[in-house]
């Protein structure tokens, strides 16, 4: 049963909230923060990517960009663009983006929960990237993304949190890519006992995105606890910043490949190839998959379905049968020789949010040769695969909306 708790969340004074959230820091490059970021010194990106503050050919992992950071936190505070609150509190992020909602409890997750398996992971992750993370975590003191982590619904964890957005937000605004980002403060103290009580019947949380935050912070625990002959278990550096949200909520949206060549095969040797494991059937349009197990492929202006056939997966292994594994197994790396996705240059990844067109565009360019369309997948995919104690191929699950950094910051 996972530990949450309460916490005195770093937050924008009201009239800053809109001007301060800003995208992830893993979702956008130093040069597309540098220019979302110029004309607005609130922005959040100042402190989560704060090499946009510097020179362009610094060093991304330089002992200046992680102090520049802290500098750019510190200012934020001392100018009273960004507040603490005065009493821990549990807070409430709703996103609305189209059609769809979703609401989740902002809390302090435990690193303990995150060690001893109690949060469960689906990926694995980068030394290089969770040195970074965790030394950007120990500079600024504070956890300034949070951790994207779901659970199995339950009704009355729902109730509560539809009770808690009965009054007013703190903050009620629309971003730039017309996403609403509504945020209520929790600081009723019988509420906040029965949200933590709630969370005591529920026997794991799974992260959906923030693998390397995750390691990060366990990174810093694990030095601070060292260097704290004191160590309770209790100080703040024994939690993360995390945003949690029911599993029924969630949206997973495909995550698309492009491939730079065809590994020395015309055409028509590959198609050949990939008609042993596959059947092809040339689209007279786009083909967007419908349903899991098909896959669309554009190559030389054609969208072609393609669909496996049963023999070629396992339906009872949880990996196995995702079909992120199934093209990697059997076109990916057989035929195409890209044998490690994480490293091979030749390969790239489009998140499902831009679109076929996207893929359309990377491929009439020159700069890649063919694209493969997925199906999302789901979110009881990545239960399984976790439950498993398994981990998902890399870029396995786009999840949109994405969460809005600097709205909450948790500190040390």
């Amino acid at each position: 049963m996972p530990d949450i708790r309460p916490f005195k969340g770093l937050r924008p004074a009201k009239q800053f909230a809109e001007k301060v959230a800003a995208p992830p820091y893993d979702v956008l490059n130093s040069e597309e923060a540098r220019e979302l970021a110029k004309d607005n010194p609130y922005s959040f990106l100042h402190v989560s990517k704060p090499e946009i503050d510097l020179p362009e050919n610094i060093d991304l992992y330089d002992e200046k960009v992680y102090q520049k950071g802290a500098d750019n936190l510190k200012k934020l505070i001392n100018d009273g663009v960004l507040i603490q609150d005065e009493k821990p509190c549990f807070y409430i992020y709703r996103q609305i983006m189209g059609d769809h909602k979703q609401s989740g409890i902002v809390a302090a997750a435990s690193v303990e929960d995150y060690k001893n398996g109690f949060i469960k992971i689906h990926e694995y992750t980068r030394e290089d990237k969770e040195q970074d993370r965790a030394k950007h975590v120990d500079t600024l003191n504070a956890n300034t993304g949070p951790v994207f982590l779901t659970y199995h619904a339950r009704e009355e964890l729902n109730a509560l949190v539809e009770g808690c957005k009965l009054h007013p937000p703190i903050y009620d605004f629309i971003s730039n890519d017309d996403i609403r980002h509504t945020l209520w403060k929790v600081e009723d103290d019988a509420l906040k006992t029965a949200i933590h009580d709630e969370f005591k019947k529920i026997e794991n949380l799974y992260i959906s995105d923030g693998h390397h935050r995750s390691a990060a912070a366990a990174r810093v625990q694990e030095l601070r606890k060292k260097n704290n002959p004191d160590h309770s278990g209790n100080e703040e550096y024994n939690y993360f910043l995390s945003v949690i949200f029911p599993d029924d909520q969630l949206y997973i949206m495909d995550y698309n490949r492009v491939i730079t060549d065809l590994n020395n095969l015309a055409k028509e040797e590959f198609l050949q190839k990939i008609k042993e494991k596959f059947d092809v059937i040339e689209e007279s349009s786009q083909y967007k998959p419908e349903s899991k197990h098909t896959f669309g492929m554009y190559l030389e202006g054609t969208w072609y379905k393609i669909i496996p056939h049963d023999n070629i997966y396992n339906e009872d292994d949880p990996v196995g049968s995702l079909d992120v594994s199934i093209l990697h197994e059997n076109i990916m790396e057989p035929i195409l020789g890209i044998s490690n996705p994480r490293k091979d240059k030749r390969i790239d990844f489009v998140g499902g949010i831009r679109g076929l067109k996207e893929l359309e565009k990377l491929v009439d360019s020159g700069k890649f040769k063919i694209a493969f369309a997925l199906y999302p997948t789901s979110i009881d995919d990545l239960m399984r695969v976790a439950d498993s104690d398994d981990v998902m191929p890399p870029k396995s699950t786009w999840f949109e909306p994405k969460l809005r950094s600097g709205l909450i910051t948790h500190l040390l």
